[in-house]
């Protein structure tokens, strides 16, 4: 070798050792500032403002029980946890309400931010604090100090400011508010579905409306058993006819069954059911999921309430919080236990405006002619400008796009109300039975939910928490105009009149998301897209075999993954596939030999599931987009996939009506044909064999921290939860997609929470380095619970106000 050629090995030696000196000792000083921002588990911490000392005990998994003289030194506490453990998770929460997360991440998030900003949160959450009652301003007040406090306590700021380059701001009062808008926005759907209930009746009128988005179906499983006698006619030739006016599928299909409208249960039997003769309740909200998890668990124990007179010797609440808020949002306090699901009650409208023909600046308020108002929105962009963003606003609220002959749509929500979000819901963590709690329901200023509650004297109740519109003139289910003063909402629902379902002869309730009620008490709550009835039929049907129940029977059924609804498409896919069908078609015999094993079950290990779920997707597909084709023109943002389809298309399968065949095919039998073969070949082009297409292989984790988008690949591993194959789907008790499924899963009786069971994806911190940044996450993949009450102490920590 020659000497410049060893010179020159020798050089580039040299430098690949210096980067890989530089590149070891970045890692080694990043690592070092991970470390630097740890909470702190053990010793002593100071919380000013404390009247007496606080105890914090946290068991293997992270779960804290905190200990305080009062309820208020409790909320610091609570404060200062979620600040150490969960800050940027809180950060995140009041700036995708408040329209602020672009001053982090640049303008990849600036359509969010404009999106957030029409609402006016910022200023609708500075406005809530100063009514909240006195109780609740001190309650979030004292949270308050207790996260500024638990921020500064930190050695470094959390990891994720180090990555993004910036700074966490202080927590204000109002951003607690700002996190319960937040949640209103990831479990409302902001009129899409109005709109789109709209588009078909002004493409074909109020009779196509009953039959393709019908509000009571056959199927329902109400809990006052309402449900139609019949299913409404199909449309005739003279509204709807495809053969006169055939038009192509409008977008290209979509193999995976869109979201429906969410998905929680909760469901309780009343002691003559329950092995202990004690009211069990189960509760298992399912929310988008990301690390960390929404929920942060914790237990609450005070010996006085300086909001009001002691009750007993003293308070203890178990459940789930929200970081951010400075309540337990459900849980059980060994009186009452209680759960959530969202209602969809109707709790917004579309209100039509009229433009005056003069000025399109002007529009028409009763008899006056008014301006539009224009509010600007300065949005902060990292590495780049200011955004001034303008919304233009009525009377009735922010305008959200156009509609029939371009005039102007407003948004009116029942949140943009004044005192629509306060925190009243803390009064279910001192409520003595399912009266007191029912009471505090329709007080609670939150999005409106389902809320089952049952107590340790042996009763239960639904009804909705949160406030419900009382509409004066109209059923709120398209957009009207409120121009004449004839249509409008006269302020809530009174208390009196908010509907109620306690004590049932049967002893059983349950909520999937599903209409709750029929008759005057439906006429109240509305049509805001009650999700479709099969996963309420199954927890139902499943709720009324059990006898002598313990926590693991109603455990069973929120992990139950079988799908009923799909066994009459197994026989239909089959029926298809005759021998004149499948002969000489190697696809066709393939798919027909792997139906065999059908058990109607979302196991991770099979493939019928999987291709029959597929199969029905395609021909709702084949059906429905032609139909809705001129519906996409009319609403760009269109879907039929929050209908309850299911009923119309089973019934046009079964009559065959020519006139509403999908005029690609000459008949329904060869459109059948066609979506098995469909289901081949999106398989096929996905690269996946269809023998080993199995559930699981579809239905893998997808479970990550919102970092994870930000950084390479092969740095993001740690920060997300592994890609589990995952049971269950969205028709099934166990609702589970990719990134979407239960949040937590508890079951437990008021008086004997030692009993109860409780799952949770993730782990109660969000520091990559913690010991519980996934704890009891592989439980919940498995569907093995952990105790409801949290276990031994492991750890010890003192907070003093010196």
């Amino acid at each position: 070798m020659s000497t410049l050629r060893r010179k020159t090995f020798t050089w580039l030696g040299a430098l690949l050792l210096i980067a890989v000196v530089v590149l070891g000792l970045g890692v080694g000083w990043f690592y070092q500032q991970m470390q630097r921002s740890l909470p702190q588990l053990d010793g002593t911490a100071t919380l000013p403002g404390l009247t007496s000392t606080v105890t914090i005990e946290r068991d293997a998994l992270g779960v804290p029980t905190v200990i305080g003289a009062n309820r208020l030194d409790v909320a610091s506490a609570l404060g200062w946890l979620h600040a150490q453990d969960r800050f940027f998770q809180m950060d995140l929460l009041r700036r995708r309400a408040g329209g602020e997360l672009s001053v982090l991440f640049g303008a990849k998030t600036l359509a969010a931010d404009k999106a957030a900003r029409i609402h006016g949160f910022r200023a609708l959450a500075e406005d809530a604090i100063l009514r909240l009652n006195s109780g609740e301003r001190a309650l979030v007040e004292a949270y308050t100090r207790g996260v500024n406090a638990g921020l500064r306590a930190l050695a470094r700021s959390p990891v994720e400011y180090l990555a993004l380059r910036a700074e966490p701001q202080a927590w204000l009062a109002e951003d607690s508010i700002l996190v319960a808008y937040a949640m209103a926005l990831e479990l409302h759907d902001e009129g899409n579905y109005e709109r789109s209930l709209a588009a078909v009746r002004q493409v074909y009128g109020g009779e196509a409306v009953d039959f393709f988005a019908p509000l009571l179906t056959v199927a329902d499983a109400a809990l006052d058993g309402t449900m139609p006698a019949t299913s409404p006619p199909i449309p005739s030739e003279q509204v709807i006819d495809l053969r006169r006016a055939p038009v192509t599928d409008a977008r290209p299909d979509n193999p995976d069954d869109a979201p429906s409208s969410g998905g929680s249960n909760s469901f309780a039997l009343s002691g003559a059911h329950t092995a202990n003769g004690a009211t069990l309740l189960a509760n298992d909200m399912h929310l988008h999921l990301r690390v960390p998890n929404t929920w942060y668990r914790a237990s609450l124990a005070w010996t006085e309430d300086t909001r009001a007179p002691a009750e007993g010797p003293g308070h203890k609440v178990t459940g789930v919080t929200l970081p951010g808020v400075p309540l337990v949002v459900a849980g059980s306090n060994g009186h009452v236990a209680w759960g959530l699901t969202n209602a969809y009650a109707d709790s917004s409208d579309i209100v039509v405006v009229e433009p005056s023909v003069i000025a399109r600046s002007l529009y028409k308020n009763d008899r006056e002619l008014v301006p539009f108002q224009r509010r600007h929105e300065t949005i902060e962009v990292k590495g780049g400008a200011p955004v001034d963003f303008v919304v233009e606003t009525t009377v009735w609220g922010p305008v959200i796009g156009s509609g029939e002959k371009t005039r102007p749509l407003v948004y009116h929500w029942a949140v943009h109300q004044p005192g629509a979000i306060n925190l009243s819901l803390v009064d279910m963590e001192t409520a003595r039975s399912v009266s007191d709690a029912v009471s505090v329901a329709h007080r609670a200023g939150m999005p409106a939910q389902n809320i089952l509650i049952v107590d340790d004297q042996g009763h239960m109740a639904w009804t909705i928490a949160g406030f419900l519109p009382k509409r004066v003139g109209y059923d709120g289910r398209f957009p009207v105009s409120w121009t004449y003063g004839d249509r409008y909402w006269d302020g809530d629902v009174p208390e009196t009149e908010v509907p109620v379902l306690a004590d049932p002869v049967d002893g059983r309730l349950w909520t999937a998301n599903n209409r709750i009620i029929g008759g005057p008490a439906l006429d109240i709550m509305g049509d805001g897209g009650y999700d479709r009835p099969h996963r309420a039929a199954r927890v139902r049907d499943r709720l009324a075999l059990v006898e002598g129940a313990t926590p693991a029977d109603l455990l069973a059924i929120q992990l139950d993954d079988r799908a009923p609804i799909l066994d009459r498409w197994h026989e239909l896919l089959l029926a298809a596939l005759t021998p004149e069908a499948v002969k000489g078609n190697k696809a066709r015999t393939k798919l027909k030999s792997l139906l065999a094993d059908w058990d109607g079950r979302a196991r991770i290990d099979s493939v019928s599931y999987r291709l029959v779920r597929l199969f029905r997707q395609q021909t709702a597909n084949l059906v429905f987009n032609p139909i809705f084709a001129p519906s996409v023109i009319q609403f760009e943002g269109f879907s039929w996939h929050r209908f309850h389809y299911e009923q119309p298309l089973w019934l046009l399968l079964t009559e065959q009506p020519p006139h509403l065949l999908n005029p690609q095919f000459a008949s329904w039998h060869e459109m059948l044909l066609a979506a098995a073969d469909r289901v081949v070949t999106n398989l096929t082009d996905q690269g996946v064999a269809v023998d080993e297409a199995t559930w699981g292989q579809r239905n893998q984790a997808q479970i990550r921290h919102p970092m994870s988008t930000a950084l390479p690949a092969w740095l993001t591993g740690w920060l997300n939860m592994p890609t589990d194959p995952l049971p269950g789907d969205s028709i099934t008790p166990r609702v589970q997609r990719p990134d979407f499924g239960a949040s937590e899963r508890f079951v437990v009786s008021p008086g004997h929470e030692a009993e109860g069971l409780f799952e949770m994806p993730g782990g109660q911190s969000g520091h990559p380095l913690s010991p519980f940044y996934g704890a009891g996450h592989d439980a919940w993949v498995r569907g093995e619970p952990t105790p409801f009450l949290p276990g031994e102490a492991t750890h010890h920590l003192t907070l003093s106000a010196r």
